[in-house]
């Protein structure tokens, strides 16, 4: 499986954030976007996850599912958790199951990787920021999809849940996955670097 862009030209309010960018990305690989701040690191995730909609050349994923988008064959995790305040724990895992739909590993085992299973029943509003990230990163386990586009993934994150995150990734990883991601800090894996625009 194979993720590429050829000559990828994002365009957000009428200002050009990057043009001709070329990329790929293998299954059992992960790339690290880089780049300053407003290089375009978030926007290249947004326009692989059809989020946005590239102003010139192609994005494509050879090797995947021939029946499905390639957005529908992404996670994309971004800066905010994405969570409702007044379901709990289970119910906001459960809403994303249902509605990103696929292939549905267990949901209950997902929270007990990720170090929530304590905290089924507790509605999203008390948890913590920590606890919030804990939560969106449960929901790459349990609906199970080929490629992960994470924004800032670690943020948040204390020692232990970064080296929690880290094991998921490798072996999200050894199973054929692949991780695009945009990090100004390392990932705890090997990743292969793609810089966008200038030196840092």
């Amino acid at each position: 499986m194979q993720l590429s862009g050829r000559g990828v030209t994002c365009v957000r309010g009428g200002r050009e954030v990057f043009s001709a960018l070329d990329f790929e990305a293998v299954s059992g690989e992960a790339v690290a976007v880089t780049g300053r701040n407003g290089s375009g690191k978030t926007s290249l995730l947004r326009l692989i996850a059809g989020l946005l909609i590239p102003a010139g050349g192609t994005i494509v994923l050879d090797g995947g599912d021939a029946d499905m988008t390639l957005p529908e064959q992404c996670h994309y995790l971004g800066h905010r958790d994405a969570l409702k305040p007044a379901l709990s724990v289970a119910e906001n895992l459960s809403f994303w199951a249902d509605f990103l739909g696929g292939e549905r590993g267990d949901a209950a085992q997902s929270l007990v990787t990720v170090g929530l299973d304590h905290a089924t029943d507790l509605p999203a509003a008390f948890l913590s920021a920590g606890q919030r990230r804990r939560l969106s990163l449960a929901r790459l386990l349990t609906v199970r999809r080929p490629v992960w586009l994470l924004d800032e993934p670690t943020n948040a994150l204390d020692v232990a849940g970064q080296d929690m995150f880290g094991g998921l990734m490798r072996d999200h990883l050894a199973r054929g996955g692949m991780i695009v991601a945009a990090t100004h800090a390392p990932l705890g894996i090997e990743t292969r670097e793609l810089r966008i625009g200038g030196a840092m």
